[in-house]
């Protein structure tokens, strides 16, 4: 049994999700293991991790409304705003959507769905450097 640790950055542009399959898959083929289980941990408040659809980019858009709806940017609904209107709005949304995921490996791959890829959830408005840490337990 082997384990391997690392960091991913992303640069978001501001609210939307960010597909981070490919670096993930990238960071995972690089460990050079047959079969296990990935830990990916956002390392932040106001952002997320999730794994969804990646062929129609519908979804995210629906996604995203979606979650407006449920934690909206609305200054009298809350009292910590010390970033700004978003701020407490993109907390309650990494509630809602999570902020870390296990995907097991198998014969050195994740094992994704066919339609399946992993997102980075920015819940802010403006731009952030964000980081992803991964976990790789296998052989």
């Amino acid at each position: 049994m082997r384990q391997a640790t690392g960091l991913i950055g992303i640069d978001t542009h501001g609210r939307s999700l960010v597909e981070v399959t490919r670096a993930v898959a990238q960071w995972v083929a690089a460990q050079g293991m047959d079969e296990g289980l990935l830990t990916l941990f956002c390392r932040h408040t106001s952002a997320s991790l999730l794994i969804q659809e990646n062929a129609a980019p519908e979804v995210r858009g629906d996604i995203e409304r979606w979650i407006e709806r449920l934690a909206p940017e609305d200054p009298a609904a809350y009292a910590h705003d010390d970033e700004g209107p978003d701020d407490m709005p993109a907390h309650l949304r990494a509630i809602l959507t999570g902020i870390h995921l296990s995907i097991p490996l198998i014969d050195g791959r994740l094992a994704l769905g066919t339609w399946q890829g992993i997102y980075l959830f920015e819940h802010r408005r403006r731009p952030h450097a964000r980081s992803i840490a991964l976990h790789l337990l296998g052989e």
